[in-house]
């Protein structure tokens, strides 16, 4: 079962992304669906009407697969914007597979890289498609894999190692299996991360670092949603991460370099979407009241008679 799961805030748009990724990603499917319900609503009063979700009745949450891959898409209302600070780096065994993903994923959105030989690579591009979520593709002659990028520039520029060692001395789990440097060849940025990959709780990432003026970083628009066993699992990873950081609502956090992520109960995704929509709400609602999570708390909503 996957722990760690990219979780993408879109405006309004979720399912309509989902239903392209799903269509052009082979072996994909949608897992489960959830709407705004009135009661949703009445906990999320306070937002300002231009940027509250909703309304009832529209869908709220989606889990999907793409190749075997766990993601959550969600509608939360223009507050949040996807930037190429996180992207999906994916691998592809064919010139026609890459090329097929490619073309369907850039269509009406921007191209960073075009597709073609680099000194990296005999096929690679990257792009923000429609709804400006980030994709790498690289022909690799292997199958296709899917997995999260994360690119440290800004304030967090020169980070990268630093943030690395931190999550995988605080995950189980964890290791990092490769970091290479740039060299004397490029003095401005000598030291610095250009590649590195490390695994969290069993799931591979990517990380490198770029010292270019880009006008964007991290932000909540992709997150990292982890399903923990138990309080002990989840206390000691909502503390870890929030140290320098910043906390928020309904189990959201934000750590000292910026990256987002959700420190959930294991229990807590099955029961939102439970086929009890009694049950499903009041736990919805018993999670909008929290910061951190609590499974006592939340399972007694669940049981609520």
């Amino acid at each position: 079962m996957q722990k760690i799961t990219p979780h993408l805030t879109f405006n309004s748009h979720a399912l309509e992304a989902v239903n392209l990724y799903t269509s052009v990603f082979k072996n994909s499917n949608v897992l489960n669906t959830t709407k705004f319900t009135e009661e949703d609503m009445k906990e999320l009063y306070k937002l300002p009407e231009d940027i509250r979700p909703g309304p009832a009745g529209v869908i709220k949450s989606i889990g999907f697969q793409l190749n075997g891959h766990d993601f959550i898409a969600v509608n939360g209302g223009p507050y949040f914007t996807f930037t190429p600070a996180i992207s999906f780096f994916v691998t592809c065994e064919s010139e026609p597979e890459i090329d097929y993903l490619f073309e369907k994923l850039s269509e009406s959105g921007q191209i960073l890289m075009p597709l073609q030989k680099y000194d990296f690579s005999e096929r690679y591009g990257w792009l923000q498609d429609k709804y400006s979520v980030s994709w790498q593709f690289m022909l690799t002659g292997t199958p296709q894999i899917i997995t999260p990028f994360l690119m440290f520039v800004g304030e967090q520029y020169g980070k990268a190692e630093e943030a690395i060692k931190f999550y995988t001395s605080i995950f189980k789990d964890s290791a990092v299996n490769n970091i290479v440097y740039y060299g004397k060849e490029n003095p401005s940025e000598e030291g610095k991360v250009v590649h590195a990959s490390f695994r969290l709780m069993g799931e591979d990432f990517i990380a490198m670092e770029s010292g270019l003026d880009h006008k964007f970083n991290f932000t909540e628009g992709i997150s990292l949603y982890v399903s923990c066993d138990t309080q002990e699992e989840l206390d000691h990873l909502w503390d870890k991460l929030s140290e320098g950081g910043e906390t928020q609502e309904c189990g959201w956090l934000k750590d000292k370099y910026g990256v987002s992520w959700q420190i959930a109960p294991s229990i807590a995704w099955e029961m939102v979407n439970d086929s009890d929509t009694a049950k499903a709400q009041r736990v919805s609602t018993a999670i909008l009241r929290m910061k951190k999570l609590d499974f006592d708390t939340i399972q007694k909503a669940y049981e609520q008679k």
